[in-house]
């Protein structure tokens, strides 16, 4: 009786809301389900229903978006979803859709809801934007690191517990919640269902879900329902906006530290100059996106993900959501800048080694599972047209010159950063893999890491993006450089030690 009552009252409170201020939803009829849903959610998360009532879900129903020019569609299916042809897209709409396969699911107030929204309930409105998703390295980030045993153990170094012996320090274990504050905070976390828990509210005492791996909003998670990723990471719930997700902002939250700093050389860039001067003067939410009336300097979005035309209305740049459609090279998170994988889920990818790397640690590529030359030049000419738009050929054919040499370069680099740490194995002077042993755990690891993992990849971001001075003296050419000479005196120091401590023994005899 009390969760009829439930029900009653929010759709009562819902339709009162809705008739004292129709302007909030604009034209679009908000359905039964989603009136007894705001009813009590006004009251109990009003920050999550504000930000609904701001967005075009609450005000364009799927029938007037699909009324739209081809171009100005913000959606791809060819028919409505049916039932919600003439609603808003609300709280019912999305927290009830295909709820046989969300193990989520639970009974609230008389409806089949789910907490986690997936890719599969997005795609009744957003096919299109939802398959090129599944194809991006992005919603495969949870398993291509866990899976991975190399970057597992890479992860295992950042997070383990550690102690000392009384002559080393040594890894220990690492627990789930620090896991998913960390690393698997971006690349996602899987989110399970451990059973129900039951709890007082303002309307009685309810039944929810217990969830492990709750909170999140990584962009590889893996949901409730077995579909891989969260839309919500770019365009953030409830609003889930355009304009969210083509500001810089949005991306910094994962892009930001030395391992992937593309915020950080954005910020100093010139372009992220303009976006810091005149960007509160552009227009962020227009489909499609005018470069020279709507923007006048690329964000992340412009040139990894938006569609772009100029004032005449050719198509610059098509809409895409796999992310590195207009990406050449694989700048970062790995030893050695390469070509993109072919497949998003890189777990899949072994070198001549037997390891589940795309290239060999000598640097040589493994070119089976990496894109080939016709693709790169493809990829290269679709982010160049764009450059195109705003400088001459020269300026941009000069720019791609410094990129290609400085991802040459880092290699190298990384390279002679390699053979310091592969003579430190060999001789013994550090435990590498025909060891069993981490390989990212020993002082000389640690600075062989930090060459390729934050130097080199600051020095290529800084190359692609224009932020010359960041890729010099913060993180790059010169860290580089300083980073060589230390690991090198210190497999001076360790052979050193080794010598002394043999020729000590011997003494002893």
């Amino acid at each position: 009786m009390k969760r009829e009552i439930a029900v009653f009252f929010g759709m009562l409170m819902g339709a009162l809301l809705l008739s004292g201020n129709p302007e909030a939803y604009g034209a679009a009829n908000v359905s039964e389900e989603t009136q007894a849903c705001l009813g009590c959610h006004e009251t109990v998360t009003p920050g999550i229903v504000a930000d609904w009532k701001k967005s075009r879900h609450a005000t364009v129903s799927p029938e007037e978006a699909l009324k739209k020019p081809l171009l100005e569609r913000r959606v791809s299916f060819k028919n409505p979803p049916k039932g919600m042809e003439t609603t808003a897209v609300g709280c019912a709409e999305c927290h009830t859709l295909n709820p046989e396969f969300h193990k989520d699911t639970f009974d609230h107030n008389g409806f089949k809801v789910h907490v986690v929204v997936s890719p599969r309930d997005c795609t009744s409105c957003h096919p299109q934007e939802v398959g090129e998703y599944s194809k991006n390295i992005m919603s495969e980030a949870h398993g291509n690191l866990v899976k991975n045993p190399v970057y597992k153990s890479l992860m295992d170094a950042a997070n383990c517990m550690q102690k000392f012996d009384g002559v080393r320090a040594r890894l220990t274990t690492v627990d789930k919640l620090t896991e998913e504050d960390s690393c698997i905070y971006c690349h996602g976390t899987k989110v399970e269902v451990n059973g129900v828990n039951s709890r007082e509210t303002t309307m009685g005492e309810m039944e929810f879900p217990v969830l492990s791996g709750w909170p999140s909003g990584g962009v590889g998670r893996i949901n409730p329902d077995g579909t891989k990723g969260a839309c919500s990471a770019c365009h953030t719930r409830h609003a889930f906006s355009i304009e969210m997700a083509r500001k810089p902002a949005t991306c910094s939250e994962c892009h930001k530290g030395p391992d992937v700093p593309a915020y950080k050389v954005y910020q100093v860039s010139k372009h992220g100059n303009l976006y810091e001067s005149d960007g509160d003067k552009w227009n962020f939410g227009a489909v499609p996106w005018t470069v020279g009336k709507d923007f006048t300097a690329p964000t992340c979005a412009t040139c990894h993900a938006s569609l772009v035309v100029n004032e005449a209305g050719d198509v610059i740049a098509k809409r895409s959501h796999k992310m590195n459609d207009r990406s050449a090279w694989r700048l970062f998170g790995l030893p050695y800048a390469h070509p993109h994988p072919k497949s998003a889920d890189t777990t899949i990818i072994r070198n001549r080694a037997g390891l589940p790397l795309p290239t060999e640690l000598t640097g040589e590529m493994a070119a089976a599972y990496l894109i080939d030359k016709k693709e790169q030049k493809k990829r290269r000419a679709a982010m160049r047209d764009i450059c195109l738009q705003c400088h001459a050929t020269s300026w941009v054919d000069g720019h791609f010159a410094r990129l290609e040499n400085t991802v040459e370069t880092t290699n190298q680099m990384t390279r002679v950063s390699t053979d310091i740490v592969l003579a430190a194995w060999k001789k013994g002077l550090a435990k590498g893999l025909d060891k069993k042993e981490s390989i990212f755990n020993e002082a000389i690891e640690r600075m062989w890491v930090e060459q390729w993992l934050f130097y080199a990849n600051s020095t290529r971001f800084a190359s692609a993006m224009g932020g010359a001075d960041y890729g010099v003296f913060a993180d790059g050419r010169w860290y580089m450089s300083k980073n060589i000479q230390q690991m090198a005196d210190w497999l001076h120091f360790l052979e050193a030690a080794h010598k002394a401590a043999g020729s000590g023994n011997k003494a002893k005899k």
